[in-house]
C-alpha cells in the first residue's frame, strides 16, 4: 500500500473505535497478552535476527534485547491496562449557563496517533494497549534495527483483531525507511498527533520537520544531589539502583551532584558501583576524594562535554557543589526536564529543591529509576513527556485523550 492509503486506512478504522464497548476492547488487549505468552518462541526469534545485526556493545542492544521475562512483563503491562478505567466520556467540568444552555467538557480520542521510535520493540506492545484502549487508532514507525521484532509483533496483533471480527488497521507498521519518517511528519488531515520516542537527535529531527502536532518525550538528562544532611546508606542505595538498573533508558542517572562537606563520603557513595564496572568522570574535587578509592581504570577527570550527557551506558559525571542552590543551578543549566532527585534528611531544603527544579518528575529520596507509566500505575507509557503543553511526565491513558464540549440546548438563539 501507499503511505498515504495507509493513513486513510488507519484513519477510517479510528472512527469505529469510538463507538467500540469497553468490554470489548479489554477482551482484544487480554487476548493479545494471552497470545504474547503462547508465541514467545516465534517472537524471540525474530528478535534473535535484529540482535544479529547489533553490535552487543551498542547501549541500544539492552532496549533491543527481549527476553521471556520481559515479554511476560509486557503481557502482564497489557493485562494491567485492560483493568484501568477507560479514561474516555469522563465529564471534566459541566456547567448550565443563565440562558438554560448545558455545557459539559468530556474527554474524547485524538483520533490517529503516530509514534516514531527506535529500538525498542517493546514500544510496538504498549502503543498498541494504550491507543486501543484510548480509542485512538496508531501508526507505528519503528527504526531499522528493531525492524524484524516489530514485524513479529504487529502481525501477532492483527491476528488477534482478525480474530475478534476488528478492522486491522487500528494499528499499522510503516516501512523503516527515511521516505516512511517524512511521510507521517506531514501527514496533514490523516495524523492528529506525532510522539516520538529515542535519542535527543531524532527528537529534535521529528520537532523541527514535523506538520502535524508533536509532544515531545524527551532525551532524560538525569541528575541526583546528595545533599550535606543526605543519609550514606539512602544515597549509595539510590544512586547504584538509579545507575545501573538499566542504564540503556532514559530515566537512568547521568550525574552525581555532591555538597563539598560530603566529599569524604564519596567514595561510599560510589562503591557499590565499582560491582558493575561504572566509568566515573570527576571533577578536580571529587576526583582527589576517589583516587585511591575507586578502581583507576574506571576514574576519570570530567572533560567539557561530561555534564549535560545522556550517556546511556555504564558511565557518570560526578560534580560538586557548594550547596542546594547551587545543585539546582547546575540542573537548569545541563537537565532536561525528565526526572531529578535529592538526597536529603533536611525537609526545608527537600521542599526547596522540589520547588526550585524545572523537570516533570522530582523526587526526594527515591532514584529516578522510578519514572515509569507502570510504576505510577499507569498501567503502561507512551513515553515520558518533557514538555508542558499537554501531558508532562509518564504519559499514560489519560494523557492519550483530548476533549470537546458537549452543548445542549432547548431552542435558545443568541441575542
Amino acid at each position: 500500500m501507499e503511505l498515504n492509503e495507509i493513513f486513510r486506512a488507519v484513519q477510517s478504522a479510528s472512527f469505529s473505535l469510538r463507538m467500540m464497548e469497553v468490554d470489548e476492547v479489554n477482551r482484544i488487549l487480554m487476548a493479545v497478552a494471552d497470545e504474547i505468552t503462547k508465541s514467545m518462541p516465534g517472537l524471540l526469534a525474530a528478535n534473535r535476527l535484529d540482535l544479529e545485526r547489533m553490535d552487543p556493545e551498542n547501549p541500544k542492544y539492552d532496549r533491543l534485547r527481549l527476553s521471556e521475562a520481559r515479554l511476560l512483563e509486557i503481557a502482564s503491562n497489557m493485562r494491567d491496562v485492560a483493568a484501568l478505567p477507560s479514561p474516555l466520556d469522563i465529564t471534566l467540568e459541566e456547567r448550565t449557563r443563565p440562558n438554560g444552555l448545558h455545557l459539559r467538557k468530556v474527554s474524547v480520542p485524538f483520533g490517529v496517533v503516530g509514534i516514531i521510535y527506535e529500538a525498542r520493540p517493546n514500544v510496538s506492545f504498549d502503543v498498541f494497549s494504550l491507543c486501543l484502549k484510548s480509542g485512538n487508532a496508531c501508526i507505528l514507525k519503528g527504526g531499522s534495527d528493531a525492524d524484524c521484532s516489530n514485524r513479529a509483533i504487529v502481525a501477532l496483533i492483527h491476528g488477534v483483531l482478525r480474530n475478534c471480527g476488528v478492522d486491522e488497521h487500528v494499528v499499522e507498521l510503516l516501512p523503516s525507511t527515511r521516505e516512511a519518517t517524512s511521510g507521517l511528519l506531514h501527514a496533514e488531515g490523516y495524523v492528529d498527533l506525532i510522539i516520538p520516542r529515542g535519542s535527543g537527535e531524532l527528537i529534535r529531527y521529528v520537532r523541527h520537520e514535523a506538520t502535524v502536532p508533536v509532544i515531545e518525550t524527551g532525551a532524560g538528562i538525569c541528575h541526583a544531589y546528595f545533599d550535606g544532611k543526605g543519609d550514606l546508606a539512602k544515597g549509595a542505595a539510590i544512586i547504584h539502583n538509579a545507575k545501573t538498573r538499566r542504564v540503556s533508558v532514559c530515566n537512568a542517572l547521568d550525574c552525581l551532584l555532591v555538597h563539598k562537606d560530603r566529599l569524604d563520603d564519596l567514595p561510599a557513595l560510589c562503591a557499590p558501583l565499582k560491582g558493575s564496572r561504572v566509568k566515573i568522570y570527576a571533577d578536580a574535587s571529587a576526583w582527589e576524594a576517589l583516587d585511591g578509592n575507586y578502581p583507576s581504570e574506571l576514574l576519570e577527570h570530567a572533560g567539557g562535554d561530561s555534564f549535560g550527557t545522556e550517556f546511556l551506558d555504564y558511565k557518570m559525571a560526578v560534580k560538586t557543589v557548594d550547596n542546594v542552590e547551587a545543585a539546582v543551578a547546575h540542573i537548569h543549566t545541563y537537565g532536561s526536564k525528565h526526572s531529578e532527585c535529592i538526597i536529603t534528611e533536611d525537609i526545608q531544603t527537600a521542599a526547596y529543591f522540589q520547588r526550585a527544579v524545572d523537570a516533570a518528575c522530582v523526587y526526594v529520596n527515591a532514584p529516578t529509576s522510578f519514572t515509569d507509566g507502570a510504576q505510577f500505575g499507569l498501567g503502561a507509557e507512551i513515553g515520558i513527556s518533557t514538555q508542558k503543553l499537554h501531558a508532562r511526565g509518564p504519559m499514560g491513558l489519560r494523557e492519550m485523550t483530548t476533549y470537546k464540549w458537549l452543548i445542549e440546548g432547548n431552542g435558545q438563539t443568541r441575542p
